[in-house]
């Protein structure tokens, strides 16, 4: 039987993450997963038999709040996930220290048909909003490495740059692999004076919109669960963790962890 891998975000205001988290846990019986709920929005991934998924979806979107959900779906050769987990934190997505709004009209985000234009052109610099290990694996044609071991250290990376890019008159176009990485940084890059673009629903979404994704993208696309990577047609490759992490400062504590949860499903 097909396994369907589904990953969703949203940033809205909730007055009461537990109780949404409490709905969304049973929306969740017959799938694993991991989705977390906070008073900024909700942020998850999951995985079932796609008449589960489309079952969980479709009750997601019924909560207020979440009407407007978007749904990054990919079939799966290995069960992505051990256990289904629901949890309720401050944000969906840290940051650091930097006091970022999130809200208000979102008018950063390209849709993957601009994006391909945009990367071409000799005005813009590709960043590649994730971590080293992920930009090796895979990237965008002519995409700049922050060299961040984790998201919360990018904002140095954009602080050391600010003036040159502003003197050099370019436009910073950000890409991570679902878009919430990028939505959430976004705001706060455009009250340092930059002209800031995103990709629209991330990499996922190019490959699931662009069936030639392969003329811009190079390599593999590295997913946080137990399929690894996925090729531009969103398909499951053969990389294990070994390639992923090896030469990473904390890559034997990286690839314990990915076999202890490839191993609990």
């Amino acid at each position: 039987m097909q396994i369907v891998h589904s990953a969703f975000y949203r940033f809205v205001r909730i007055p009461d993450a537990a109780e949404i988290a409490h709905r969304v846990q049973r929306l969740c019986t017959k799938l694993t997963g991991s989705v977390t709920v906070a008073g900024e929005g909700i942020n998850g991934a999951v995985a079932g038999l796609e008449q589960n998924v489309s079952e969980f979806e479709s009750g997601l979107r019924s909560v207020t709040g979440f009407a407007e959900l978007s749904f990054k779906r990919s079939e799966c050769k290995t069960p992505p996930f051990g256990r289904m987990k629901v949890q309720v934190k401050d944000r969906i997505v840290a940051f650091g220290d930097v006091d970022e709004s999130v809200f208000g009209e979102r008018t950063t985000a390209v849709s993957p048909d601009v994006w391909r234009e945009l990367i071409g052109r000799d005005d813009v610099v590709v960043i590649d909003n994730r971590n080293s290990f992920e930009y090796r694996l895979g990237r965008f044609a002519n995409a700049v490495d922050p060299k961040v071991s984790h998201f919360s250290d990018f904002s140095n990376y954009v602080e050391s740059h600010v003036d040159e890019w502003k003197r050099e008159g370019k436009t910073v176009a950000m890409y991570c692999t679902g878009g919430i990485r990028c939505e959430r940084v976004a705001p706060w890059m455009k009250t340092k004076g930059l002209n800031v673009v995103e990709l629209d629903g991330g990499i996922l979404n190019y490959f699931a919109t662009m069936k030639d994704a392969e003329r811009d993208w190079q390599g593999e696309c590295f997913v946080f669960d137990n399929r690894i990577a996925l090729d531009t047609k969103l398909r499951e490759t053969e990389t294990t963790e070994e390639q992923v992490y090896e030469g990473e400062a904390d890559g034997e504590w990286r690839i314990a962890r990915a076999r202890r949860l490839r191993d609990s499903v």
